[in-house]
């Protein structure tokens, strides 16, 4: 009689500040843009989840907003998701990179350090130490590979002297370095169980989600200052048949100004946004889209506890 096969599955959340290369990271480890990743901080607002199945195995990675100390209630949410991944991971891998300070954020780092469960300290983006001499001067290729290395073991020094306890793993989430390591790492740590999703099941995102945040990401990279952070898009229509999708977007914003940059002189800023997210929509859904994108001022819904209940920033 043939043996069963065991099966493994388990959570394995993502947390660190803003603009570390979070999202990329999830990216990369789930092989699907699942979170929008762009150069701006505080890109991700909600904990995302990325579903990586095989045969005899299932990988829950969440991504999460960026630690911050909040200054409105947004943030206070995007926080609460921050913090409630160290409530239910069975693995944590903490991100940052090779410029941050490791002070930084001292309050989350305390929680991190009293954690039982198996944590991965992850340093990102080392492919950027080392980028050439001080005051402008040529160095040579193994000069500059000496002194990356020595700069990586004085972060790598001060992070185990931060978490003791965490195993340390220098990474390249954009350039793939060090994530197939991390991917068989991970897969060692996790318990035997059986799947909490469904096999086929990529996210536990509706596509509604994604729309919206492919929307944001748009306004992320094509406007400045607040504009991004001011607002929130919500999918109002979303029919799908067997080659077209529908949808109608509206883009809230906290203030009359607002509504006028986003929209543009005679139009052309918002008719640039809708094109773009309608291009990159018909790539993510392999479907003709047809995308309708209006605005609206909802004052000040960021500090506002209804408004973010209804756009779905309640961590509970």
């Amino acid at each position: 009689m043939e043996e069963k096969r065991s099966h493994k599955a388990g959570f394995v959340n993502i947390v660190g500040n803003p603009n570390v290369g979070k999202s990329t990271l999830m990216n990369q480890l789930v092989g699907e843009r699942i979170s929008i990743a762009t150069f701006k901080a505080q890109t991700t607002r909600h904990r995302i989840m990325g579903i990586v199945n095989t045969d005899d195995m299932q990988i829950v990675f969440s991504d999460t907003p960026g630690v911050l100390k909040p200054n409105y209630k947004l943030q206070e949410s995007m926080l609460a998701f921050s913090e409630s991944a160290l409530q239910d991971a069975d693995v944590l891998l903490y991100v940052t990179d090779v410029v941050e300070n490791p002070e930084k954020n001292m309050d989350f780092l305390e929680k991190v350090q009293k954690m039982t469960i198996p944590v991965i300290l992850l340093i990102n983006k080392i492919d950027e130490l080392g980028n050439g001499g001080k005051e402008g001067k040529a160095v040579s290729s193994s000069a500059t590979k000496k002194n990356s290395q020595q700069l990586l073991a004085e972060i790598v020094e001060k992070w185990h002297s931060l978490l003791p306890n965490a195993e340390i793993l220098p990474i390249s989430a954009r350039n793939k370095f060090g994530t197939d390591l991390l991917l068989k790492r991970i897969q060692e740590l996790l318990p035997e169980s059986p799947a909490f999703f469904d096999k086929d099941q990529l996210t536990d995102k509706p596509a509604r989600f994604f729309v919206s945040e492919i929307i944001r990401e748009k306004i992320l990279l094509y406007y400045d200052k607040e504009i991004p952070y001011s607002v929130e898009v919500v999918v109002e229509r979303f029919k799908e048949d067997e080659k077209t999708i529908h949808i109608n977007a509206v883009i809230y914003v906290e203030r009359d100004s607002q509504k006028g940059i986003i929209i543009g002189h005679q139009g052309v800023a918002l008719k640039k946004v809708s094109t773009e997210a309608r291009k990159a929509l018909e790539k993510f859904f392999d479907k003709h889209i047809y995308l309708e994108v209006f605005v609206k001022v909802d004052k000040d819904w960021r500090s506002s506890k209804k408004e973010l209940d209804n756009f779905g920033y309640n961590p509970e």
